[in-house]
């Protein structure tokens, strides 16, 4: 796609990643990068593929998960245990210029794909790697995925009600490391450009997860206390939580007093709340909570929650109205904005969101979400193996194709 910028080239156009992945955190990394123009060849087991690929079947018989995470990216099936599987895994990755895996600790060493050793073969090869604890300390071969991450972080002991912790409704931490990752290989890159070298780069969802708890650790540390569970509220600001409407609820944050001033004299036509001797700061707000959200939701209850919506709006009072999925997938800004484009996969075109970065110079693709296998003859052919030689690998269970992979249905 051109504009009248004359610019047709995607960012990571040229750029070739091998990912020895599964689940969600280096997926999504290879994702972005794929989004954002690089060929990305997903490395699989045969017969089985990504895990990922059978947490549901809810998209016309694929899983969500795998729908999200890995459109624009190329199937390739090894068995990775076998020497002939491991050895063409290697050469693939001796002609890229990323290799990301999120194996097990250890399992990418018996490869012999480590990274001391891929960095030392290949100085040019970004290496990165995904992991639960990271690369040392007395966790680093412990099993790790997100609902425990965020447990061990303490990211659940600030996430949830008063009365009862919970994991985030989406894997926050597999989240925050994947977007580490691949922020940190286009770094590694640029700065490949300058210097001739890759590097090694290691990003732990643990790490990740710390470094988004930023608020409530330096709260323990140098405050003292624990934050809270707040539910929608918030610790340290009031009103912030969900009020009731007279046809349901609406969420309200004021950050400041001037945000206050502006909710009870121009939303509620209240002006003597505003100097109210409890009620006039954020603090005094904070400290008698009850009684300012009383007061918020005396208010609130008397009007339709469009009206009010659109009342807060016009007198720039932070809101926002609470949906659910269903509401989110019919959304305005969504639609009004054309985010929604088709994206095909092998069981027909499903809908799916561009990429959060928008270059204004050209669209980001929205690559097709392959089969188990679909690319390994395209693939290995690249290296140099005739198709007879592709042929005896597969019928030895080496490499795998998509008619080896068994259909799910809806």
């Amino acid at each position: 796609m051109t504009t009248d910028m004359g610019i047709d080239l995607l960012p990571l156009e040229g750029i070739t990643v091998v990912a020895l992945e599964q689940a969600v955190a280096a997926p999504l990394a290879t994702r972005h990068l794929a989004d954002l123009g690089a060929r990305v060849i997903k490395l699989e087991r045969v017969g089985e593929g990504d895990f990922a690929r059978n947490y549901d079947h809810a998209v016309h018989g694929l899983a969500s998960h795998f729908v999200w995470l890995n459109r624009g990216k190329e199937s390739v099936a090894l068995d990775l245990k076998s020497p002939d599987g491991a050895e063409l895994a290697r050469q693939l990755v001796a002609r890229a210029d990323v290799f990301l895996q999120n194996a097990a600790p250890g399992a990418a060493e018996r490869l012999g794909l480590g990274a001391e050793e891929l960095a030392e073969r290949h100085p040019r090869l970004v290496v990165a790697g995904i992991s639960g604890y990271g690369t040392g300390g007395p966790l680093r071969d412990r099993k790790a995925y997100d609902m425990l991450i965020q447990a061990e972080s303490g990211l659940i002991s600030v996430t949830g009600t008063p009365e009862t912790a919970t994991k985030t409704g989406v894997p926050s931490s597999d989240i925050a490391a994947g977007l580490y990752t691949s922020q940190a290989i286009v770094a590694a890159l640029f700065r490949r450009e300058r210097t001739g070298k890759g590097g090694i780069v290691d990003v732990s969802m643990f790490d990740a997860t710390v470094e988004w708890l930023g608020h409530p650790m330096y709260m323990q540390m140098y405050g003292g206390r624990q934050v809270p569970r707040m539910g929608l509220s918030h610790a340290s600001i009031a009103p912030y939580d969900a009020y009731p409407t007279a046809d349901g609820e609406i969420l309200i944050g004021v950050q400041n007093d001037r945000g206050w001033r502006a909710l009870v004299t121009d939303v509620f036509e209240r002006p003597d709340l505003v100097d109210h001797p409890r009620l006039a700061t954020n603090p005094l707000r904070v400290a008698h909570r009850e009684e300012c959200d009383a007061v918020v939701a005396e208010h609130t209850r008397g009007f339709a929650t469009a009206d009010l919506d659109a009342r807060l709006a016009a007198a720039g009072v932070p809101a926002a109205q609470i949906n659910d999925m269903s509401g989110l997938v019919e959304h305005p800004q969504l639609a009004g904005r054309d985010r929604w484009r088709e994206v095909a996969t092998p069981a027909g075109p499903v809908r799916g969101v561009l990429p959060p970065m928008t270059f204004r110079d050209v669209e980001l693709p929205m690559g097709a979400i392959p089969e188990l296998g679909a690319h390994t003859d395209a693939v290995l052919a690249e290296l140099g193996l005739a198709a007879g030689a592709i042929d005896r690998l597969a019928a030895g269970g080496v490499v795998g194709r998509p008619t080896d992979v068994p259909v799910p249905t809806p």
